[in-house]
């Protein structure tokens, strides 16, 4: 009777601590939902990765509430009620610790930036090892985007909590959908959609990347792209970005340069394969070097669902240069990030 009691008590407990301790990822399923530690759907859409000190951490948007729809045929909907921008912590990219909201939203002051009624948009947090600040960037607007400003934060804890300093438009450029690059040099960028989303912006920040300098290209003229995503491999730079078709997905595409403020020469879709038509249903939104691993990248990318942003799914793929220098992303249901 006392060895079954103690199985059954064993198997009580087992039941106890596979309920409070939901089992590690070992593989990315891409548009599957992905719940952190704690068991929760992963709130962070629109989002970036900071490397620091052997951790990565993922910042994005807290979508919350419905998605207005909004009859005007420059923007298919809007969002309103920001949630603010969440922060969430791993060791290996796939197993995310949820480390609270890292830049809450404002309840109570309808003039301010990050009032709940107001957009908050693709925050991407880099460090500046000078100030010992991490520097929080991200898109500024009104409900039906009249503002096209950026956004700027600071923190002495890669967690948070920052502090919003104010919002500007870069050297009076209308700034929208961005990203922001961090160079081996130390230098920092700031990449944006602008002239009513027809031309890509780049825009060398300050050193301490709290405001914007006047060195500055256009670059992608009149090529309508949002969405940008970029990184630097074999002294070369890429971006990928999309079209400009609201929430409804569309082709990806590349662009390469030999130096960020030079020429950048426009390439093809880098999806390849069945769905990579339209990036697989998704949006690029950061692609982040793998720590460890030459010419080793994942593709970040939002499956926006449209009528209930909360829900939207993440899409994140391998992605490879190949020999001819041109970035490659194939689809896989499930894949696992390659060990050191």
């Amino acid at each position: 009777m006392f060895h079954s009691l103690k199985i059954g008590i064993t198997c009580i407990a087992s039941v106890i601590i596979a309920t409070l301790c939901p089992a590690q990822q070992k593989a990315i399923e891409p548009g599957k939902i992905w719940n952190d530690t704690e068991g929760n759907p992963i709130n962070a859409h629109g989002g970036g990765i900071l490397y620091h000190n052997g951790s990565y951490y993922w910042y994005g948007e807290i979508k919350k509430g419905k998605t207005w729809l909004v009859p005007n045929p420059n923007w298919e909907n809007y969002r309103v009620n920001a949630g603010g921008v969440s922060c969430y912590s791993s060791k290996d990219l796939v197993n995310w610790k949820y480390e609270g909201v890292a830049l809450p939203a404002n309840t109570t002051d309808s003039t301010h930036d990050l009032h709940t009624s107001k957009v908050i948009e693709r925050p991407k947090v880099i460090f500046n090892k000078n100030t010992g600040k991490f520097v929080m960037w991200m898109h500024i607007d009104a409900a039906d985007y009249r503002y096209a400003r950026s956004g700027v934060a600071v923190s002495d804890n890669p967690v948070g909590p920052f502090t919003y300093l104010r919002s500007e438009q870069p050297n009076g450029n209308m700034a929208r959908d961005m990203t922001i690059f961090q160079d081996d040099d130390g230098k920092a960028y700031h990449f944006y959609s602008s002239e009513e989303n027809a031309t890509m912006h780049i825009c060398l920040l300050s050193d301490d990347y709290t405001s914007h300098t006047t060195t500055e290209k256009r670059i992608l003229i009149g090529k309508s792209r949002e969405a940008p995503a970029v990184f630097k491999n074999n002294n070369k730079y890429y971006l990928i970005s999309s079209g400009c078709t609201g929430w409804s997905p569309n082709p990806a595409a590349y662009a390469v340069a030999d130096s960020i403020m030079g020429e950048w020469t426009a390439g093809t879709n880098p999806c390849i394969g069945p769905g990579g038509e339209k990036t697989w249903e998704s949006q690029s939104t950061y692609v982040i070097p793998l720590q460890g691993h030459k010419n080793s990248y994942i593709f970040m990318a939002d499956r926006w669902n449209k009528t209930d942003l909360e829900h939207s799914r993440y899409v994140w793929l391998p992605l490879l240069i190949n020999s001819k220098g041109i970035p490659e992303i194939v689809w896989k249901d499930r894949w696992s990030i390659p060990k050191k």
